[in-house]
Formats: C-alpha cells, sequence, structure tokens
C-alpha cells in the first residue's frame, strides 16, 4: 500500500484538500482526467473550473454565513480563497472572481507544489487505488462508470439523480398570526408542520402567477427526468387548476384557530434541522428563478416576510447520503480507507464545497501522520457545515446545502438588568453568529498547526 494520499478529482474540493495536505509535508497523488476527458458541463482544462457563476456570493462577514465562511477559510490558509482574492472583479458585496485566471493559478499553483504529484487519468473504480487514503472529490457531475462503483461501496440505490430542492425558511421569519402548529389529522406531534392557509382567491391568485413567472432553463448537459413523486410545483400547476390542490397544498385534515373559514388550500412547513431554526416548504420544488420565487412564496399568507435560507431547484446532481454513510471525519464508515469531499457529501456551493475539501485534506493529513485531528467548533461555519452532513434526524430529507445562519447553534438571549430574557433579531443576531463563530475559529487554528 502506497503511504500518501489519493485525490480524485482537481475541482475546488480536491485542490484545497491536496493543497491542505502538501502543506503539511505529505505526498499526494491528484487524479483529474482532464484533459483526456471532459464532463459534459466542463470546458476548461484547469483546475477549479467555475461552471456555473463567477460570484462565491456575500463576502459580508459580519452579516452572512457565506461571507463568514470565506473569513474562515482565509483565516485558514485556503488555497481558493487565497486565489479569488486575487482574481477578483468588481461585484459590490460579493466576491466574484475572473473565472479563466483563478482556474489558471489555481492549476499553477497546485502544479508547482512539490508534494503533489498530478495524474491525468480517468478513475473508473476505487479497487483500481491501492493508498492509505483516498479522497473522492468527484463534485456533482462524478462520471458514470465511478459513480457506479462508488454506489457498489456504500450500498446506497443511486448516486446520480435529479435533486428536487424546496425552499427553505428561517422559522422565526414565518408571521404566526396567520400560521399555525398541526399535522394533518393530527398524526404525528403537533409541531412537524407548519401551515399556512390560502383562500379561494388567494389560491388561484398563487396558480396564475407560478404559470406566468420567469424559469430557469435546464443546461445543454441536462434533460428533465421528472418523477411524479418530485415534480417541480410550476409543472404541476400546467396540470390543471385544482392539482395543486390534490397535491403538496391539500387543504385536508387541518383547522385554522385563527379562523372559522375552512382553507381552500394549505401551505406546510417542514422541520429541516436539528435546531428547528429551518423549514423547507414541503412540495415545492422548482426551476423558478430565484427572484421569482421569493416574489410568488412571499403571497403564501404568513410568508409575506419570509427570510429565505435556501431558495428551490431541481438540477442533475450526484451526492451520498452522508449522515449514514459517513463518520464525523469524512471517511466511510464501512471502509475507513476512503474519504469523500465536496459537493459529492451533500455540501452545496463553490465555498462550501472549498470548505469541505479543506477539513477532508486536514482531517486526512492528520490521519496519516497517526493523529486525531480537532473537529472545528459547531458555533464555527466549518462546524455547522460539518453538522449538516451529519445530521441524520433530517435523514429521509437530506438535501445539499448552502451554508446559512440556520445551521449554527442558535444564539443565547442576552439577560436584560430585570432579569428578563432578550431575544437578538435582525441584524444584531448574525453579528453576534459571526462574531461567536470568529473567537472560536481563533482557538481551533492553533491547535490545527496551520501550515
Amino acid at each position: 500500500m502506497i503511504q500518501k494520499v489519493a485525490i480524485i478529482g482537481a475541482g475546488l474540493a480536491g485542490s484545497e484538500a491536496a493543497w491542505q495536505i502538501a502543506k503539511r509535508g505529505i505526498d499526494v497523488d491528484l487524479f483529474e482526467m482532464k484533459p483526456l476527458k471532459f464532463s459534459p458541463a466542463h470546458k476548461d482544462e484547469n483546475f477549479a473550473e467555475l461552471v456555473c457563476s463567477n460570484s462565491l456570493r456575500s463576502d459580508d462577514f459580519a452579516h452572512n454565513a457565506v461571507g463568514l465562511m470565506h473569513e474562515e477559510l482565509r483565516r485558514a490558509g485556503s488555497l481558493i480563497l487565497n486565489v479569488a482574492d486575487q482574481t477578483k472583479v468588481p461585484a459590490g458585496g460579493a466576491l466574484a472572481v475572473d473565472r479563466k485566471k483563478f482556474a489558471s493559478i489555481v492549476t499553477e499553483k497546485i502544479k508547482n507544489e512539490s508534494k503533489i504529484n498530478i495524474i491525468a487519468r480517468e478513475i473508473e473504480t476505487l479497487d483500481e487505488l491501492d493508498y492509505e487514503l483516498i479522497i473522492v472529490a468527484t463534485g456533482p457531475l462524478t462520471a458514470e462508470k465511478l459513480a457506479s462503483n462508488i454506489f457498489k461501496n456504500i450500498h446506497q440505490n443511486t448516486l446520480s439523480f435529479y435533486d428536487a430542492i424546496a425552499p427553505v425558511v428561517y422559522k422565526d421569519s414565518i408571521d404566526f398570526t396567520r400560521a399555525w402548529y398541526q399535522s394533518r389529522y393530527d398524526k404525528g406531534e403537533a409541531k412537524d408542520y407548519i401551515n399556512c392557509p390560502l383562500n379561494k382567491e388567494q389560491y388561484e391568485n398563487f396558480v396564475a402567477e407560478l404559470l406566468n413567472a420567469q424559469k430557469v432553463e435546464f443546461h445543454d448537459f441536462e434533460k428533465p427526468q421528472y418523477f411524479d413523486g418530485c415534480l417541480p410545483i410550476e409543472v404541476m400547476a400546467e396540470r390543471g387548476l385544482e392539482t395543486l390542490r390534490f397535491g403538496p397544498m391539500k387543504p385536508v385534515g387541518l383547522t385554522n384557530p385563527h379562523s372559522l373559514e375552512r382553507p381552500y388550500a394549505v401551505v406546510q412547513l417542514r422541520q429541516d434541522n436539528e435546531q428547528d431554526t429551518l423549514r423547507n416548504i414541503v412540495g415545492f420544488q422548482t426551476k423558478l428563478k430565484h427572484s421569482e420565487q421569493e416574489r410568488i412564496f412571499r403571497l403564501i399568507p404568513g410568508l409575506e416576510n419570509a427570510e429565505f435560507a435556501r431558495l428551490g431547484g431541481i438540477h442533475k446532481n450526484t451526492f451520498i447520503k452522508s449522515p449514514i454513510l459517513l463518520d464525523r471525519f469524512l471517511r466511510l464508515k464501512a471502509k475507513p480507507t476512503i474519504m469523500f469531499a465536496g459537493q459529492i457529501t451533500g455540501c452545496e456551493g463553490y465555498v462550501e464545497s472549498t470548505a469541505v475539501g479543506f477539513l477532508a485534506g486536514y482531517f486526512a493529513s492528520c490521519f496519516i501522520k497517526g493523529e486525531t485531528p480537532f473537529l472545528p467548533p459547531r458555533e464555527t461555519a466549518f462546524g455547522s457545515m460539518l453538522a449538516h452532513l451529519q445530521d441524520i434526524e433530517n435523514i429521509e430529507n437530506y438535501q445539499p446545502m448552502n451554508i446559512n445562519f440556520g445551521l449554527f447553534p442558535e444564539i443565547e438571549p442576552i439577560i436584560t438588568p430585570n432579569g428578563k430574557k432578550r431575544y437578538l433579531k435582525g441584524i444584531e443576531r448574525k453579528e453576534a453568529y459571526s462574531r461567536r463563530a470568529l473567537e472560536k475559529l481563533n482557538d481551533w487554528l492553533k491547535k490545527c498547526a496551520q501550515p
């Protein structure tokens, strides 16, 4: 067995993991099928190609969770964030980059690192590699042969499918003067679902807005393969005015405590994380443009002021059920010599993929040295993203997730001079999340032996 680490895939996660391992003095074989073969989405021969956008989203670390993750990565010595800062272009409060320049510099740095050996080769099975540790960082478009082999190793029914992502809102932004807790026919716990009622006029207006809304077009490499269980809400609306009332918006088995009038239709929101700070809108997977989602879904009574932690979507994706399959260090429970990193684990987005790649690289370097890694504090963006990958409580609804403050442990209330609790809200709460995270991060970095 080769006493070094193999990484499959030189995207954001794979490049970051390779860099972190190499900087800690360990040899890496980085396998990348480009330029011998390209996925349907990739065109550039360089590593860390940004396919869908040149934006790494908000860079405001004091008030935004992804901006906080930027700052944590910077402080931790991330290759990807360092190059992003070098190649940034004007984008208001966002961190956007010159895509070609960004990928070119990442590739140059990886190629010039003596501890990283780049091997241009498509890996079709994990069995063909004999290493002390293998990190699979093949992204959301893993090649079919390798995806099939991974399936054999993890015993998961499927890897590649069109994931149907429903929008997620912050629970504390729901108006409970209109909404209420109740399960249909009072089955299960009352707080399992939050209900938002619509009368006939509101429902018909909602359907009309769905039909007229702007949709996101599929990429060339994506062909719609809808299943009846995960139809986009706008596709259901196209099948007839009453379709949604007999689907995800059926009003049966519910009693509105705010009105004697029986709801004509009901939108339900289900718990989305262990802390119950996030709620997903049941059955609302969609290809509507994000601006349209925010506009139309705020027409629902109770969601007029909804804050969205994630907006809906349907696209071809490849990810594993990490909470079942991986241990807390991203190793396959059934075969700890195999690790996973990046979007294949169920994180969503460039920055999140980079962060999970960073963690995989740090964890792997510790294991090769015979050390036990220090887990990132739960209060940090690193720790909260890792917690999502381990959220066994919501495994039935496990979906790729962007970093957001709803994944963080809640901020404790302030005790006022008269002994009452004051709960932080809005900007003050976001600032508290970020301040606490960076304090915890600094202690963790001292233990991590940063390169």
